[in-house]
């Protein structure tokens, strides 16, 4: 009972000041103005992004970090941009292996290998539906010449191209 009584003693001593006067409002009647708790903040970020450097970055810090002329630059230089030591250990590999250069972004999945025969064909298809919008033009302004030179009484003969020689 001895031990109860000294705790007591020991969280009311340790009441701070706003808590005391919080008591004395009770007893006085009104309500104390802070009886509970904040409330933290209960929203959560759906899902951490986990970071992720470009290129060009790694390739600015390690040249900073090569620069640097002792070991305190080179931590400074870590802990101003959040970075750790094995990043730099990390990006130095990289970039003796070529694999930095290599980071440009790149399509995901199976790459696709066009064979040089699509190719032509892509190509030459393109040029025929070129050439054939050309030879459309082209003979609406012959039927319109054609036109023209009838209203005017000089009328051109129809000349038929055989094709098949062409």
């Amino acid at each position: 009972m001895l031990m109860s009584t000294s705790k007591r003693s020991t969280f009311s001593a340790a009441l701070s000041g706003s808590e005391r006067s919080g008591e004395a409002a009770n007893a006085a009647g009104t309500a104390p103005s802070a009886s509970r708790p904040p409330v933290p903040d209960s929203e959560v970020i759906a899902r951490p992004r986990r970071r992720s450097f470009t290129a060009e970055y790694k390739r600015s810090i390690l040249d900073q970090a090569e620069a640097a002329q002792d070991s305190g630059a080179i931590g400074a230089l870590l802990r101003r941009e959040g970075l750790y030591s094995s990043h730099l250990t990390t990006w130095k590999r990289q970039r003796q292996k070529g694999e930095i250069d290599a980071l440009t972004p790149q399509k995901r999945g199976p790459k696709v290998v066009v064979s040089p025969l699509v190719k032509q064909n892509r190509q030459l298809q393109a040029a025929n539906a070129r050439l054939t919008r050309k030879l459309q033009n082209a003979e609406l302004i012959i039927e319109v010449q054609k036109k023209v030179a009838a209203l005017l009484g000089n009328p051109i003969p129809n000349i038929q191209i055989d094709e098949e020689n062409s």
